[in-house]
């Protein structure tokens, strides 16, 4: 399903205000997250169980010795083939399922009681946390909610600079890669993640690595383990005995 929603962030037009991460916390009623001081102008150190939306902080020192700041507004890629639903499919059937209006990756009760690391393994970002007591997945819901009433997602709507932007992928797509264009003229490394396979993309004014560690899915772990991959092995023989008898 290559139709739907995405969002578009171009973090040249990020000013790291994190509206965005607290209207998430606001719309979804999320409590605060305890923090401490840890060294660094972010705040909380990452994505929680009660916090979907994260605004990533990374100090460089530019080509004058002076510090240069990366912001990446971190969330759900809300992935084309999202290997999470992959990875629990054949234990709980529903338990991670793909909204068919907008294309929103989304966990469902039937997920509770199932062990965690099967999701948190599998998915390439390190996007989606445990709550320590129950074991219970969350992550951005894409604002299904307010998306389906015809709102912006709650982050979009409360972002200042443009930074954050949503609409049909289509349409999101060919954003990206104006803004792309006009980028370059000032930032010669600027450069687009996430087009292909994701339904959310980021305009970058550097290499992604300068940014945060999972900020492109290929510079992310390669965490299939042993249980996903007889999962998948276990599909493809499955299709090719229903082939058999076809």
């Amino acid at each position: 399903m290559s139709s739907g929603k995405a969002f578009f962030i171009d973090t040249t037009l990020c000013t790291a205000c994190r509206g965005c991460q607290i209207a998430c916390k606001q719309w979804n009623q999320l409590p605060a997250t305890k923090t401490h001081n840890w060294g660094s102008m972010q705040n909380p150190k990452d994505l929680s169980f009660d916090t979907y939306k994260l605004v990533r902080f990374q100090e460089h020192n530019g080509p004058d010795n002076k510090p240069v700041w990366y912001f990446f507004p971190d969330q759900c890629r809300h992935c084309l083939e999202p290997s999470c639903k992959e990875a629990v499919e054949g234990e709980v059937s529903g338990g991670i399922i793909i909204d068919r209006r907008t294309g929103a990756v989304l966990f469902t009760d039937k997920l509770n009681g199932t062990d965690p690391d099967d999701v948190l393994n599998a998915c390439p970002f390190d996007i989606p946390k445990a709550q320590k007591k129950t074991g219970f997945l969350a992550k951005c819901t894409m604002c299904v909610d307010r998306v389906h009433n015809g709102l912006l997602p709650a982050c979009v709507k409360t972002c200042p600079t443009g930074a954050m932007n949503f609409g049909g992928r289509d349409k999101m797509v060919e954003m990206a890669r104006k803004h792309l264009a006009e980028a370059t003229t000032r930032f010669p490394g600027a450069t687009l993640t996430g087009l292909e396979d994701l339904r959310v993309f980021y305009l970058l004014a550097d290499v992604p690595k300068m940014y945060y560690t999972y900020a492109r899915v290929d510079q992310g772990p390669t965490r299939m383990d042993r249980k996903m991959a007889l999962l998948k092995i276990g599909r493809s023989l499955q299709l090719l005995c229903l082939g058999s008898f076809a």
